[in-house]
């Protein structure tokens, strides 16, 4: 099922998503601050401002520095209204939780905030393939039809979705965040790593 979605920042993880969901056949519009410095390798999405961006997007998916979340909330959230928000940001080195969903409790509460594609490097994202074996993205959010549409984009683009709760899980995904960054960086296995989930 084709949907609008809107992306805000174009770093790598932004960048990345706008083309793999472009390539699955949505409609992709990436929001930049300065229209005319927007990167030109989308990849079948196309740039325009921030307001442009949300307003398109039934799913906007927030890509951002994560010490720039509180101010994008404070900014945005009205215009956001009841999209579904997927925030993929990590606020690193800020001194709390890596991830802002009080931001959003307080700010949007009527906006079905997840929270996903912040658990593994952009690479994963490009290429979820590993062996053989799919990745996997750990999410959380609200149940219902909002999660479906989540687990959906997931899908699309190659990755397996695992949910691990409501809003409240958010501090569960920032360890598997955190593990990831150990492994990574500290324990210098490198970006080109991802944890799963193996079932019997």
């Amino acid at each position: 099922m084709s949907r609008r979605i809107g992306i805000v920042g174009t770093g790598s993880i932004g960048a990345t998503l706008a083309a793999r969901m472009a390539a699955a056949g949505h409609d992709v519009v990436v929001g930049v601050r300065d229209p005319s410095r927007a990167p030109d390798d989308l990849q079948g999405a196309r740039s325009a401002g921030v307001a442009e961006a949300i307003d398109h997007g039934e799913v906007v998916i927030v890509a951002i520095p994560g010490a720039n979340l509180a101010a994008f909330v404070n900014e945005w959230a009205g215009a956001i209204g009841s999209r579904i928000v997927v925030d993929a940001t990590n606020n690193v080195g800020g001194g709390g939780p890596l991830h802002g969903m009080a931001q959003w409790a307080d700010r949007a509460p009527d906006t079905p905030v997840f929270r996903a594609f912040c658990t593994a490097g952009w690479e994963t994202f490009a290429d979820p393939s590993y062996g053989g074996l799919q990745a996997d993205v750990f999410y959380c959010g609200p149940d219902g039809e909002p999660a479906e549409a989540v687990e959906d984009l997931i899908a699309e683009i190659g990755l397996r979705p695992v949910r691990v709760g409501d809003a409240g899980a958010a501090d569960v995904i920032d360890g598997v965040t955190r593990l990831w960054f150990t492994l990574a960086f500290q324990q210098g296995l490198g970006r080109g790593i991802t944890v799963k989930v193996l079932e019997r």
